[in-house]
């Protein structure tokens, strides 16, 4: 379907003539094409941030959390213990397993206080790290019999972040009442908790974890096991099975869960799909909004200009071209909105994208893609030109006699 100059032209200047009523279909329009460039933006952006942990290092791990009301390794009811630990090394399928401590720990730097997480680990078999996928930026990481040290998340060398004061490589810091000296830092993850973490070895929990006066053995928040990646499912089985028979526990009533890391990004990312979806749904709505507002607009502007109709015709218009002329102008409002509506999402995105990440949610970043603005523009444009194909229809199927009578 060609359209004309001199239709383009006169279809413009139609336009121009009815600038409130063009601005607030446009006004409509964009700020449902706005709505969905920030999310589908934002939600991209999740994706992305979850495929960076889909790596070969992850792919092949096994995490087995103790149940509970709690945070893993915070709730005295449900554990896991050195002996469970021993029974997931020994489990067929299993390369090896570790396990790691937390905490919540008191850090105090001059009168201020703060809580925090702890967290240990082996340094022989750092698999906590591969999960979180970090790496150290400043200094190194932990050894094993790394006594009174600790490495440190990101957020420690930011001023004012968590303390006014920034910390240095080699200064101490009071954890538990007790001043550790800082051999590392880790590179910044994108979320608060995780970037304020403090890390020591298993073998200096204890000093650090353990209640005063308390000879309860720590429990461990979570046990991780190296598995093959190809029978990964199958060993998980094994895994529990024999944790089950351990615990003396029936199945479907164990007090542990057993979940691969491949399962894990899964459950999420199906989560991740349906919030998306319904947000975008909204979205969606807004724009048919749009649409049933913009089809309003145009019968306005074809009862407007019945007798205007009636003198195209006259003067030798075929209805093929006043279709044209009242498509284009619909469609062409959607364009204009569609352009409008990406830029404002992409500014709004961009506005939302430095608020996160001063709040310390880095890895709330929007996604851009040519895909995404060229995508919304030609939605916002189709929309636009549907919306008006009925009273374009109309338009030109108005009998010229009966439009030059009209008053």
């Amino acid at each position: 379907m060609v359209i004309s100059r001199e239709s383009i032209k006169y279809s413009l200047n139609n336009i121009k003539k009815s600038k409130a009523r063009s601005i607030l279909t446009i006004l409509s329009i964009f700020v449902g094409i706005a709505t969905i460039f920030i999310f589908v933006s934002y939600g991209w952006g999740l994706y992305d941030y979850i495929d960076e942990f889909t790596s070969s290092s992850s792919a092949d791990k096994l995490m087995i959390q103790p149940k509970g009301g709690g945070i893993p390794g915070l709730d005295d009811m449900f554990g896991l213990y050195d002996d469970d630990l021993r029974i997931v090394e020994n489990t067929p399928g299993v390369y090896e397993a570790t396990g790691m401590h937390m905490g919540i720990g008191e850090i105090v730097q001059d009168d201020s206080k703060r809580y925090v997480f702890i967290v240990s680990y082996d340094p022989d078999l750092p698999m906590i790290m591969e999960l979180s996928d970090i790496e150290i930026i400043e200094g190194r990481d932990l050894r094993s019999g790394d006594s009174g040290k600790v490495t440190l998340g990101y957020n420690y060398l930011l001023k004012d972040q968590i303390f006014p004061k920034v910390y240095a490589l080699n200064s101490k810091i009071n954890v538990q009442g007790v001043d550790l000296r800082i051999v590392g830092f880790y590179e910044k993850v994108g979320n608060p908790q995780d970037d304020s973490n403090i890390y020591i070895t298993n073998d200096f929990a204890d000093s650090i974890l353990r209640e005063v006066g308390s000879d309860a053995e720590l429990n461990y928040g979570m046990i991780i096991a190296r598995a093959d990646k190809e029978n990964i499912d199958e060993t998980g089985d094994r895994v529990q099975k024999k944790l089950r028979q351990a615990r003396d526990l029936d199945a479907g009533k164990e007090d542990f869960t057993v979940t691969s890391y491949a399962d894990l990004l899964e459950s999420f990312t199906v989560a991740l799909n349906i919030v998306i979806g319904f947000i975008v749904l909204i979205a969606f709505i807004s724009v048919i909004v749009s649409a049933v507002n913009t089809a309003n607009t145009m019968i306005t502007s074809v009862i407007e200009r019945f007798k205007e109709i009636g003198i195209l015709k006259s003067i030798g218009a075929r209805n093929s071209e006043i279709f044209k002329i009242f498509l284009f102008e619909s469609g062409f409002l959607g364009f204009v909105a569609g352009c409008i509506g990406v830029l404002v999402g992409w500014g709004a995105s961009n506005i939302g994208a430095d608020v996160l990440d001063n709040l310390g949610y880095s890895f709330l970043s929007p996604h851009y893609s040519w895909h995404l603005f060229v995508g919304l523009i030609l939605f916002a444009t189709l929309t636009g030109a549907i919306s008006g194909m009925v009273p374009a229809w109309r338009a030109s199927k108005i009998n010229a006699v009966d439009a030059l009578r009209y008053e």
